[in-house]
């Protein structure tokens, strides 16, 4: 059981551990100015702003960030095109908006009120008579029933699609109000019916399938503070703060959303994004690696104060990163391939190498928070959620897993003594010709990484050289984003990069991610192809959680069967972001959400300062 104890010495907020030690409550709100998973939302009905803004923060400025790669859309909704990863955020409202100082609550917003019934089937929002698009036309409920159907069907991405079918009615309800129905209570899934994204109806009526192939000829009418402005197709997109948004005295927003511009510009790598950045082009950079962090951050700028260079920890789960082993196929559908592959990458000789010993490894899906698995083997709920599935798990699930240790060196003669034996016990042995050799002859296999990261490179390359010292020489293919991205959503792959961010409040977008019905359903998270019951009965009992210690023992038994099912070779996370930034870019540091820099942080809270 969670105790605050427990949660302060991992450096947990107070208010954080009051929520997760709170207890489930039913999702009803007398006033209906917001709701939360479990308990009630920590702000009351009159609250008057966010408690990670800074109210009085002076609007206007130019915020300008880089990335690497390119877009042919501005529809973040669809498979179909590559998109400024942003715009899902800053071009689109929904009725309600998430509170990321809270593990899952969720305030009005395009919506005036929430209420959900007594046995969790139905959500009813009655929309802000205020609400209005970018172009000054009324959000209508038609609106809203629009934008959730167009985003079901096919085409669509699949974190829309996931949760599509089960919902069993959507209807009007009185002249403003919309009612969503299920026919099984689940107040998670009820509770994200409320952040899906709100489009204009009219500007696709009658083209429909124009949507699913829109490009940037078409900028979306926005129902959110800023409108899109400015494209060159492939090198920038630009937003203005609108001027005459409807909701800008709303308490949700005071504080938010206070620079006047916001262009996001790209690059064809990684060491031209970095010299724009140096050379003033950009306002902001964030770092991912500790070591560049370290050495390449003194520069003149840095040096006479134009650049800050700002730490932002934060308390959410690691999530995994790392490279991704298809089990749709040989040989990765072999759990004792995946685990060979897991013991030749030599982490502690590559964090050395690449990141100066710096950054601690990802031991687990939801490590660093309260929902990760414990050391050792398992204990009181978490056992008896995974008991009855014995004869299923495999090794490492009940009794713990412990991903392998090295001492450093470049050779690690030990795992690769341990790759060799579970490769021989998967039937697979070294031919007379230094190749590994199985059922089905020589083993191939691709590793499948984004083009533009340095970083991902080099984790590869020093990969690769371990991985032929038992007999295998995968090819490495190094694609663009627009290939990157349709390779991944076709599962055409073997081994590839790949990141999942996590939340303090997993919910039913874990279906998406490892649940068996996604494994074959493209554009899914499921890259992995997990097909696995036991996992299914994992997210099942997390969503049809009665209490918290309940919700807190089902994912820490999911977080081990995913992490004993070695489907992805784990490399580092850090528990502090690294942002460089213009010294005139401010933010509230003595306010800091517990998600850190994640969404909704910048440029949402800051500002700048003249």
């Amino acid at each position: 059981m969670l105790c605050n104890r427990f949660a302060l010495k991992n450096g947990f907020k107070p208010a954080i551990v009051a929520i997760l030690l709170s207890g489930f409550a039913p999702l009803a709100q007398a006033d209906g100015h917001g709701i939360a998973l479990y308990g009630e939302p920590a702000l009351p009905p009159d609250y008057t702003h966010l408690p990670q803004v800074n109210p009085d923060a002076p609007k206007g400025g130019r915020f300008v960030d880089g990335q690497v790669g390119s877009f042919d859309s501005l529809n973040p909704h669809i498979l179909a095109g590559r998109v400024p990863w942003q715009l899902r955020f800053l071009a689109y409202e929904s009725l309600l908006a998430r509170a990321y100082d809270e593990p899952f609550t969720l305030y009005a917003l395009v919506a005036e009120s929430v209420e959900v019934n007594d046995d969790d089937t139905q959500i009813t929002y009655q929309l802000h008579p205020e609400a209005r698009f970018s172009d000054g036309t009324p959000i209508t409920v038609e609106d809203v029933i629009w934008s959730w159907n167009i985003l079901g069907q096919e085409g669509a991405n699949g974190r829309y699609r996931a949760s599509f079918d089960r919902i069993t009615l959507v209807e009007q309800v009185g002249e403003r109000g919309i009612r969503f129905t299920t026919d099984t209570p689940d107040r998670e899934l009820l509770m994200t019916t409320g952040f899906r994204p709100i489009m204009k109806q009219a500007q696709w009526a009658g083209r429909e399938e124009d949507f699913f192939r829109s490009g940037i000829g078409e900028p979306p009418i926005s129902s959110a503070p800023y409108v899109i402005t400015d494209v060159d197709a492939g090198r920038y997109v630009e937003l203005s703060r609108n001027p005459d948004y409807w909701g800008a005295d709303l308490p949700f927003r005071r504080g938010t959303n206070n620079v006047d511009t916001i262009r996001m510009e790209f690059f064809g790598d990684a060491a031209a994004h970095f010299e724009a950045f140096k050379a003033g082009i950009l306002t902001t950079m964030r770092e991912t690696n500790a070591a560049r962090w370290a050495r390449d951050y003194d520069f003149p700028r840095v040096q006479n104060g134009e650049v800050v260079l700002s730490e932002v920890p934060h308390q959410r789960p690691t999530g995994m990163t790392g490279l991704v082993m298809n089990t749709r196929e040989a040989p990765f559908d072999d759990w004792r391939v995946r685990q060979a592959m897991i013991e030749v990458f030599n982490f502690e000789y590559m964090n050395g190498v690449l990141n100066g010993d710096a950054l601690p490894r990802i031991k687990s899906y939801f490590a660093n928070s309260p929902l990760g698995m414990q050391p050792g083997a398992a204990e009181d709920r978490v056992a008896a959620l995974l008991e009855p599935h014995k004869a299923s798990l495999l090794p490492g699930t009940l009794e713990g897993y412990a991903l392998p240790q090295s001492e450093g060196r470049a050779s690690d003669r030990g795992a690769i003594r341990r790759a060799l034996a579970l490769l021989e016990e998967a039937g697979y042995t070294i031919g007379d010709d230094g190749r590994l050799t199985g059922p089905d002859g020589p083993v191939s296999f691709d590793i499948t990484v984004p083009q533009g990261s340095s970083e991902v490179a080099s984790v590869v390359d020093i990969y690769r050289e371990a991985l032929l010292r038992i007999g295998l020489e995968p090819s490495v293919s190094s694609i663009d984003s627009a290939q990157f991205k349709q390779r991944q959503q076709a599962f055409d792959f073997d081994m590839i990069w790949y990141q999942w961010g996590l939340s303090l409040s997993p919910g039913n977008e874990q279906r998406n991610y490892w649940g068996s019905e996604a494994a074959a359903r493209d554009g899914s998270r499921n890259l992995m192809g997990a097909e696995d019951p036991v996992i299914d009965a994992m997210i099942d009992a997390m969503l049809n959680a009665e209490s918290q210690d309940d919700y807190v023992a089902s994912v820490r038994a999911l977080d081990r069967v995913l992490t004993a099912g070695r489907y992805v070779v784990p490399v580092w996370h850090n528990p502090v972001s690294y942002i460089a930034h213009d010294a005139k870019l401010k933010y509230p540091a003595d306010r800091l959400p517990i998600y850190g820099d994640w969404i909704g942080f910048q440029p949402d809270i800051w500002w700048i300062e003249e």
